[in-house]
């Protein structure tokens, strides 16, 4: 089926508007998400990694509509977050709703197993309690049995601990606050399912279920294992697979069954640069096991589905995405942005100038060139598969030797932004005090692609043009012009650690300057349908 959307303001919309959902439901990094049901809401979680704030909140109420609503690690009170941890800190979380409370267990690779609680999703959370501590603890599930009893099942991180293609269960305390023995291993999939992670623990008509995903992130399988034993042994089936179509590594998410009686499997893929994305498959339960997607004749295990019928949730929602765009004119930032460490209250003000942001311009880690490790930039996740992204900026706050502007980031980032010039005068257009410049850099550093004079410091608007295959044009407006392209080739964004490419906004430099940021406003391509 060929991918069209629905025309709409946003750059991504699943919700067709027919009755029907394009997958994926977000085309955004949300990635290893789990989801639960409390009554007529449903919310989802994400691994966020080193980015903060961290541990998304997502809203919705049919599944396929979904507003990002808050996160329940606003910094994170473990040693090394005010610097970038690329690919460490919040791995593959499960979110549960038991005895009227929220819970989220997450496994830290470096840390252990930890856990936090909250009375409403959208509010405060508790502080991070450490549950486990070890080297390696990793996709944690919590389960509470109808006897009383809890449980909390993990895999383990080969990187860190040696183990790799197994689950452990252990029993826990209700509170969910220690782990009360040693456990034992549940299953070990290394002859029939390696790379076995990503448990979720689940109890239906007599039978305990682990929905778990192996094979790997971009390869591998969903598999579900049942027992009539919580300790087994279990017998497995692999219930969804890529199959015949584009939808690599569909695996590892959550299951949810509605008061209509459906049941719904929201899971991954791995889109490279854009992500692990999340896509919604019906479930039909044959025989006591849940089968996923569509099965083609005379198959028997499921495909995923591109375009379905919404779930039956008894009404129709508006159309809903995660923002994006932001005006600046909140107390608060959008909760679409991140930083890549704990925030700083010095990096920015939203009260300096009305309706905008004020970047100061932050040094950079002395001892490299660039700002790959820099953890004043903040970003937000590509939204779409194709997208622009503008903002509307004043440069005459900068200080000699900074540099503020937008961004595209990930192993390899670029940025078009404003420099102010030094005075030894080595940039190009030394004398005109600014230039636009056009920078591209990785972890060993950055190099100049283009530059521009600039003969004032009005504002002007900045832009970043996303298409296929995540191929970047970046482009420039000064005052009573129209956007003009930059000349070079496109840069072509690629993933970072674990998440995918983002973008957004940053100033750096002496630490002295700042740069005001009026607006970053993100739509679909024009012209695009």
């Amino acid at each position: 089926m060929t991918e069209t959307i629905l025309t709409h303001q946003e750059a991504w919309a699943a919700d067709q508007g027919d009755g029907t959902y394009l997958n994926p439901v977000l085309h955004a990094d949300y990635s290893d998400p789990d989801v639960i049901r409390v009554g007529s809401d449903f919310y989802m979680t994400a691994s966020s990694f080193g980015h903060l704030p961290g541990l998304p909140i997502l809203h919705s109420q049919d599944l396929v509509n979904w507003k990002l609503i808050g996160h329940a690690i606003p910094e994170m009170k473990l040693a090394g977050y005010e610097r970038p941890q690329h690919g460490n800190g919040v791995w593959a979380p499960s979110l549960r709703y038991h005895d009227g409370k929220y819970w989220i267990f997450y496994g830290d690779p470096d840390v252990g197993i930890l856990m936090t609680t909250a009375d409403d999703p959208a509010g405060e959370w508790a502080p991070l309690h450490l549950v486990l501590e070890g080297k390696g603890l990793i996709d944690v599930c919590p389960f509470w049995d109808n006897d009383g009893q809890a449980y909390l099942i993990h895999a383990y991180a080969k990187s860190r601990s040696g183990i790799k293609h197994k689950l452990r269960l252990c029993r826990m305390s209700a509170d969910g606050r220690q782990v009360l023995d040693e456990g034992r291993i549940v299953y070990d999939g290394t002859e029939d399912h390696p790379t076995l992670e990503g448990p979720k623990l689940y109890k239906r008509e007599g039978y305990y279920y682990i929905f778990a995903p192996a094979g790997g992130v971009s390869t591998g399988w969903q598999t579900v294992f049942r027992s009539e034993s919580i300790w087994g042994p279990y017998e497995d089936k692999v219930v969804l697979h890529q199959g015949q179509t584009p939808v690599n590594g569909p695996h590892q998410g959550g299951w949810v069954e509605l008061e209509s009686g459906e049941s719904w499997f929201l899971h991954f893929q791995d889109k490279g640069p854009y992500g692990r994305v999340v896509h919604l498959q019906p479930v039909h339960w044959e025989n006591d096991w849940p089968m996923m997607g569509e099965r083609r004749e005379g198959e028997a295990i499921g495909e995923p589905v591109l375009r379905y019928r919404k779930p039956d949730v008894g009404r129709d929602y508006p159309v809903t995405v995660p923002a994006t765009s932001d005006e600046f004119d909140a107390p608060a930032l959008g909760l679409q942005w991140q930083w890549q460490a704990n925030p700083h209250s010095s990096w920015y003000r939203l009260d300096a100038r009305p309706s905008h942001i004020r970047l100061h311009s932050i040094p950079g880690p002395s001892e490299q060139e660039g700002i790959y490790h820099a953890s004043h930039l903040l970003l937000q996740k590509f939204p779409a598969p194709e997208f622009q992204a503008s903002c509307l900026i004043d440069p005459s706050g900068l200080a000699e030797g900074d540099t503020g502007g937008m961004l595209v980031f990930g192993y390899r980032y670029a940025y078009l932004a404003v420099r102010k010039l030094q005075d030894e005068g080595e940039e190009e257009g030394e004398g005109e005090g600014l230039a636009l410049v056009l920078a591209m850099g990785d972890e060993n550093g950055e190099e100049g692609v283009w530059s521009l004079p600039i003969e004032s410091a009005d504002p002007l608007e900045l832009r970043v043009k996303v298409e296929k295959d995540a191929r970047c044009s970046f482009y420039y407006k000064m005052a009573g012009s129209e956007y003009t392209p930059v000349p070079a080739e496109p840069f072509a964004a690629i993933e970072g650690h674990w998440v995918g490419a983002k973008t957004g906004i940053f100033a750096s430099g002496s630490g002295g300057g700042y740069v005001d940021v009026d607006w970053f406003r993100v739509t679909g391509l024009e012209g695009k349908e």
